[in-house]
């Protein structure tokens, strides 16, 4: 793994993912290309998502049943710094975003210039549903909400985290909530947040959720994050 900088970082990539047999060994093929460990959290799969990942050389941690993505990642991230590293990188593992996108995700926290990297599907054209990009854009405008500084995807799960930032962050929100839960608590904290363009492949045979209900359960997540949020808020400054 060759990388930019005079201070070589111990960068670890964080694979949640269900029933991925299909796509996951060659994700995990393609990120231990630029990353030095590869961390895949079996969500308590029915197929051979664990063996086929780490046949591909992937170390597998296993659920014992089913606790959603936000639980995942929580796991890998917790995994991943037990391991040193000083980057993590996490990424879908259904093969919608590509492993070899990781270098230049990761370089903005290189260079010092950011503590959180988002990997937006948004800021160059791209192929996706208009049903999907529906469903983002109101997620995404929740999360910006009020806020000084705007993103364009507030809903990937392509990232980066500096160790700092991932040392900070209290995944509570089991399923797919916890992608604004964690910007929400990097912005609350200070931490540097900037984007980086990305590709994104929607399989016929990845994900199963259906889009609508998942977009409808995310988004109520955001409400009651950014109520909480504004409840903090109001409390620290003495507002009724």
């Amino acid at each position: 793994m060759q990388m930019d900088t005079e201070k070589r970082k111990r960068v670890i990539a964080v694979i949640p993912c269900l029933n991925e047999e299909r796509f996951i060994p060659h994700i995990v093929s393609l990120a231990t290309k630029y990353v030095d460990e590869v961390i895949v959290v079996d969500d308590g799969s029915e197929d051979d998502t664990a063996a086929a990942a780490e046949k591909a050389g992937a170390v597998v941690f296993k659920h014992p049943h089913r606790m959603g993505a936000g639980a995942g990642t929580k796991t890998g991230i917790q995994k991943a710094l037990e391991y040193g590293a000083d980057i993590i990188v996490t990424l879908d593992g259904d093969g919608q975003h590509d492993p070899n996108e990781i270098p230049g995700l990761i370089q903005p926290i290189i260079d010092g210039r950011c503590d959180v990297v988002i990997g937006s599907r948004f800021l160059r054209p791209a192929a996706v549903a208009r049903y999907r990009k529906f469903g983002i854009d109101v997620i995404t405008w929740s999360y910006n909400l009020g806020c000084r500084e705007k993103v364009a995807d507030a809903q990937s799960g392509f990232r980066a985290y500096s160790r700092k930032a991932a040392e900070s962050l209290h995944i509570t929100y089991p399923g797919f909530g916890f992608s604004i839960q964690t910007l929400v608590q990097a912005r609350k904290q200070g931490f540097r947040i900037a984007e980086q363009p990305v590709s994104c492949i929607y399989h016929d045979a990845g994900s199963t959720l259906n889009p609508i209900v998942h977009g409808l359960n995310v988004l109520w997540s955001v409400i009651k994050i950014r109520l909480q949020e504004e409840i903090f808020n109001r409390s620290r400054t003495g507002q009724t």
